[in-house]
């Protein structure tokens, strides 16, 4: 029996309640073992002690696969230990096998709330009604009391391309370790930093338009406005563009156009326009 507050064994019929419905509250994490399962006996007390040193800042789980299999066979395991965190509902991360104490707090203080972050989303808020000034001070301040947390890094970078500095911006994501600079956050924003810089002014728009209009085949034009379609959000037009041009000059700019769409893709994520034009743009080159 499990004596912590934040410890707790989990099986078919409290999994929903303590790990999708508790992780909207805080971080789950959720470790798979099995009795017969050696490296999982060096794990689990491991995993209790950095529960009971975190004090709350997430909840350990623990859910043996022997007897809960329904659940074991749903979230994929095939061999364990395999460790999954749980944040809103949804598992963010995941590893397999007994980590070292080292490798296990970093993977756990990539994710958990810190106090810094407060200072983040204050930031977030003061840019969002136009004080631009009192954010970054506010995100340097937060970075010089907590270096280590990478979000602070990733607000002051996200800051900077949206005010269309992207050397200071990149220059900023840089400094992240490297672990974090292949996170999907990071990686999208380095994307968007791509269009940023080859983007044409919002009034050059109207000129590309006319020049289309006036000629269809005019490649250059298109792609300039794809790109500009993109630093308007209006993602499902620079799609389209792109398709077009690529379906007329595969080549063009010795590949430009499948380039842009493969980091729009990415910098899109989940959003469902990402698996039709990744459709279309395999039948297209195949």
């Amino acid at each position: 029996m499990n004596h912590s507050p934040y410890i707790f064994d989990v099986t078919n019929e409290n999994f929903d309640e303590i790990v999708i419905q508790g992780s909207q509250e805080r971080p789950v994490l959720v470790d798979f073992w099995a009795s017969w399962c050696q490296p999982c006996q060096m794990l689990m007390p491991l995993l209790a002690s950095l529960a009971d040193e975190y004090q709350g800042r997430f909840i350990l789980a623990k859910l043996n696969t022997e007897e809960n299999q329904t659940l074991a066979s749903q979230y994929g395991i095939r061999s364990i230990p395999n460790v999954k965190l749980f944040m809103n509902g949804q598992a963010v991360d995941e590893f397999a096998g007994a980590l070292p104490e080292s490798a296990i707090r970093e993977f756990l203080d990539k994710h958990l709330p810190r106090e810094s972050d407060k200072g983040v989303g204050a930031a977030l808020q003061a840019y969002a009604s136009g004080d631009t000034d009192t954010a970054l001070s506010q995100l340097q301040e937060a970075r010089a009391a907590d270096p280590g947390n990478p979000r602070i890094t990733l607000a002051i970078a996200q800051i900077q391309a949206a005010e269309g500095h992207p050397d200071e911006a990149e220059a900023t994501l840089d400094t992240l370790p490297p672990a974090e600079q292949e996170q999907a956050e990071a990686g999208r924003l380095r994307n968007q930093l791509f269009f940023l810089r080859d983007a044409p002014q919002a009034e050059a728009v109207g000129g590309l338009e006319e020049r289309l209009a006036q000629n269809e085949n005019d490649l250059e034009a298109r792609h300039a406005l794809a790109l500009a379609m993109i630093q308007q959000g209006k993602h499902d037009q620079a799609i389209e563009h792109l398709l077009t041009l690529l379906s007329r000059d595969r080549e063009f700019r010795d590949g430009a156009a499948r380039e842009a769409l493969l980091k729009l893709f990415d910098m899109l994520g989940d959003d469902p326009l990402v698996a039709s034009g990744r459709r279309r743009l395999f039948n297209m080159m195949h």
